[in-house]
């Protein structure tokens, strides 16, 4: 086992998409970033994963079109690497060999997909176009998380509380009850709780709280 490949420290910000490119030959890097500049597609193309590592990966939706077989460290070692270091980025696998354990490996781990060469530029453009939709989507929903546990930092203690037995389905007198306050002060909170987490209903309060792991100790404040 390969030791984990460091997060990267501030990131270069580019607004649009970015295909990151590793393989050792020189020929089929050349001929993947003028595929993807084709498309309108930003291109960065390395010839090691440790080449890949001496920069900064890009804070913008990105994939990783990586060669399974590479000196050093394997495309699949590397793949384990990233999940060990949290490092999130969708991985599209090329290889010359069709290894079919080998993709069903690469496949359970979360590759987005595995192309035998020579491919089809057209099959390698829709695995792309894929890849960058799911990071844009995950992106968005950590987006979205950090807002909402910035929302939740708003909160009082006691909203915290209430919020945590409302959503578990809770009424207000039972909710009173168990913290020992009014079913008055439990309906003050309930608004409370409603207008500072933006939530519309009861059950997209529900729905943060999902989200956010509230009342089943998943919650994390960092």
């Amino acid at each position: 086992m390969t030791n984990p490949p460091p997060r990267t420290t501030e990131p270069a910000i580019i607004d649009d998409p970015v295909v990151l490119v590793v393989d050792d030959d020189v020929s089929m890097r050349e001929a993947l970033k003028g595929l993807f500049r084709s498309v309108g597609l930003r291109v960065d193309v390395f010839d090691s994963t440790a080449d890949l590592l001496r920069g900064k990966l890009p804070d913008a939706p990105s994939c990783l079109v990586l060669d399974i077989r590479l000196p050093g460290v394997s495309g699949l070692d590397f793949q384990t690497d990233l999940a060990a270091a949290g490092i999130e980025i969708p991985i599209i696998f090329m290889t010359g060999h069709g290894d079919i354990p080998m993709s069903v490996q690469a496949m359970k781990a979360g590759a987005v997909d595995f192309l035998t060469k020579p491919f089809r530029q057209q099959e390698m453009i829709h695995a792309v176009n894929k890849a960058l939709a799911a990071d844009r989507k995950r992106r968005e929903q950590l987006a979205t998380l950090g807002e909402l546990r910035t929302l939740y930092q708003s909160l009082t203690n006691r909203e915290r509380d209430v919020m945590a037995q409302v959503t578990l389905g809770s009424r207000n007198k039972r909710i009173a009850s168990q913290l020992g306050i009014s079913e008055v002060t439990v309906k003050v909170h309930r608004v409370h709780v409603m207008r500072k987490m933006k939530a519309e209903s009861l059950a997209e309060l529900v729905r943060i709280a999902d989200l956010l792991g509230v009342g089943t100790g998943k919650f994390t404040r960092n």
